[in-house]
């Protein structure tokens, strides 16, 4: 009887390890994802879905390399310590195998600086300073977007064509901020030489004086403005300088006012005329394009945002790495992700291996209040590859892997 139960035992544990050995084996590749939820969700709550449209598709399809992907999120209140944290927690507890995300510039820097002390792979997908890839760049971290050099360099030739003189400058006071106004001068000093700087306002990022920052603006009677505050900043720069006139006859450049996101929330506010990049999602007629709209609205019955594109790039990147490395190890991704073309909803793009920076490009175009909503007008896709520093200018500033 005893030897009966022993061998009843054995072929029960047998019958276990035929149905849970395989579900074990397959596994699941687990992307951990450190974002600001909380403090911009304008931004990042369409960005998480299209993450998740990303992550749904690549399942239905079988998966990355047999398993199925699994998403981790953390918020992390828009504080680099708290990123840091969050980060740690993912690696250690959750035992995630790729690290991405971040929006805020600084938190961004935090993350890169992790992912070099950690060796451990990560894809920043949004944060705009250039010190990510250059400056503070390293061998384990990867950016998607185009940066604050690349957006200001497609501005800039709007810029010169305006045949402005005297420019006054806003910005947010944090990394972001600086690094597009530097990249901003630097340029269009280049290009024209006789330019002057006439103002600068730097507010602390989400607590603009809007009244004294606008009339400082006005006193050095600039002949045209280059703005960089984005969000809940924005609409009270431009509710305030509606009300004073401040934008009456003088041109305006801004970065990243023509995004939904910021742009849809000025309603009719919205100025005219502004040169800007951003995405006209209602207007981008390509193929790539068109099934991403189709399957997002399907999805949320609702329109996507940049945050959309840039949330269901990223995860379309990191899974295109996966496949490639045919591994999630940090050193074979981190080799299959030099040189490797992804297919987003803006056409193909590829990580350039001396920077680590993606070929996205952006859409520079003029604002234009229709019918009591802001619109893009007279826009054009520019290709980042053609934006970016060369292979000397980029030696100089990145130091080798």
């Amino acid at each position: 009887m005893k030897m009966l139960r022993t061998m009843l035992y054995a072929a029960s544990l047998a019958a276990a390890a035929t149905l849970v050995g395989p579900a074990q084996a397959q596994g699941v590749i687990k992307i951990g994802e450190v974002n600001s939820y909380k403090a911009q969700p304008a931004f990042l709550e369409p960005y998480k879905k299209g993450m998740e449209l990303a992550v749904e598709e690549v399942n239905a399809a079988g998966g990355v390399n047999g398993k199925k992907i699994e998403l981790i999120t953390r918020d992390d209140n828009a504080n680099p310590g708290d990123a840091v944290r969050v980060a740690e927690e993912l690696i250690s507890r959750e035992k995630i195998d790729v690290l991405m995300g971040t929006f805020l510039s600084n938190t961004g820097l935090a993350m890169t600086d992790f992912a070099k002390q950690k060796k451990f792979f990560f894809l920043a997908g949004e944060p705009l300073t250039d010190k990510i890839i250059w400056g503070s760049g390293n061998k384990y971290t990867f950016r998607l977007r185009p940066g604050t050099y690349m957006q200001a360099a497609m501005l800039v030739p709007e810029a010169v064509k305006m045949k402005k003189k005297r420019w006054a400058i806003v910005y947010p006071n944090y990394e972001y901020g600086q690094s597009a106004v530097a990249a901003f001068k630097q340029l269009l000093k280049a290009a024209q030489p006789d330019v002057e700087f006439v103002a600068e306002q730097a507010p602390p990022l989400g607590k603009l004086d809007a009244g004294s920052v606008v009339q400082a603006l006005a006193d050095a009677k600039p002949d045209a403005i280059f703005n960089v505050l984005f969000g809940a900043d924005l609409s009270k720069f431009v509710r305030e300088g509606n009300t004073r006139g401040l934008f009456k006859g003088r041109d305006v450049v801004s970065v990243l006012t023509g995004e939904p996101e910021y742009l849809d929330a000025l309603k009719d506010e919205a100025p005219d005329g502004w040169v800007v990049t951003g995405y006209p999602w209602y207007g981008i007629q390509t193929p790539e394009h068109k099934a991403f709209f189709l399957a997002y609205h399907g999805k949320y019955n609702d329109y996507p945002r940049l945050g959309s594109v840039v949330g269901y790039s990223a995860i379309k990147s990191i899974v295109a790495g996966l496949k490639k490395a045919k591994s999630s190890e940090t050193d074979k991704l981190i080799a299959a992700f030099k040189g490797l073309v992804v297919e987003t909803p803006f056409g193909k793009i590829t990580y350039r291996a001396q920077d680590h920076q993606s070929t996205m490009g952006a859409f520079v175009g003029k604002t234009k209040n229709e019918g009591g909503k802001g619109v893009m007008v007279d826009y054009t896709y520019l290709d980042g590859a053609k934006y970016l520093p060369s292979d000397a200018e980029v030696a100089k500033l990145r130091a080798p892997d």
